[in-house]
């Protein structure tokens, strides 16, 4: 059984483009594609307006499926299911059994409210790996990828999902590092990019290790630093823990996630790993 790239849509611009993403990376990583329409209260309140039935959504889905499928040689299914985004996207992917989601995120315009809080509570409701993608072209593919390291317990996934990926592309990793004052945070930091780049020699990725030119605001430094190895995708791990600087469900969330570059970023549940 082939693995599967999920991506959801509304179709918005900014969804095309994630399809666009979603397409480019199963050529790839030889994956089957599945573009998923969650039918809420939105679509409903489009549709009625539009004087239009459920079967418009079916049928733009099989239109864009038999596009792809033809134009680029993949097998393309296509899901409408009834429900709430924040909660329906996961259900799918796990009944799919998906290894990948591809999540366009836009303005107020489009079916559905794929925006802040929003994208926010399906990726804390997804323990698939989902890559947030704005308008920003996927061009020749993930080759400078951006690795935040912080002292955070889980970091294996995240790892392994940068080997593979880099393998994929060919890429060149940055890490990036958090610079801390504290003796025993700096004890973990060191332990956690010595077990990286011991992973990154044994597997030949090309990489390179920087350090924060300052304690503060970790998530602006690492969005500067994405822009200034001109990043083509930045990898974060979903995290809880209040205790650790968390970019997911924590105060640097956004920021990293709609970054005004409009840098994909990949976001890894620290319990499955989806490979």
């Amino acid at each position: 059984m082939n693995k599967i790239i999920l991506v959801p849509t509304d179709f918005s611009e900014v969804c095309d483009n994630a399809l666009e993403h979603g397409i480019e990376i199963s050529k790839f990583f030889n994956y089957d594609l599945c573009i998923l329409h969650v039918i809420d209260k939105n679509t409903k309140v489009y549709l009625k307006k539009n004087e239009l039935d459920l079967n418009y959504i079916d049928k733009k889905l099989h239109d864009t499926a038999s596009l792809i499928s033809d134009l680029h040689k993949l097998t393309v299914k296509t899901i409408s299911r009834e429900g709430s985004i924040f909660s329906t996207i996961g259900k799918i992917a796990e009944e799919i059994k998906t290894n990948l989601i591809i999540l366009g995120t836009h303005g107020k315009t489009g079916i559905q409210k794929l925006t802040g809080s929003y994208v926010l509570k399906v990726i804390a409701s997804s323990p698939i790996p989902v890559i947030i993608v704005q308008k920003r072209k996927f061009n020749k593919g993930y080759n400078n990828i951006v690795f935040p390291v912080y002292a955070s317990p889980a970091f294996s996934q995240k790892i392994q999902w940068a080997i593979y990926i880099a393998k994929q592309f060919k890429a060149k990793i940055h890490i990036f590092r958090i610079k801390e004052s504290e003796k025993n945070i700096i004890k973990k930091l060191d332990k956690i990019i010595g077990e990286t780049t011991r992973f990154f020699n044994t597997n030949n990725i090309d990489y390179e290790v920087s350090e924060a030119s300052e304690e503060g605001n970790f998530a602006h430094q690492v969005i500067n630093y994405s822009v200034s190895v001109r990043a083509d995708l930045i990898m974060i791990m979903t995290n809880t823990d209040e205790r650790l600087p968390a970019f997911i469900l924590g105060p640097w969330d956004e920021k990293i996630i709609f970054n005004n570059s409009q840098i994909p970023v990949m976001c890894i549940n620290p319990s499955d790993l989806f490979l």
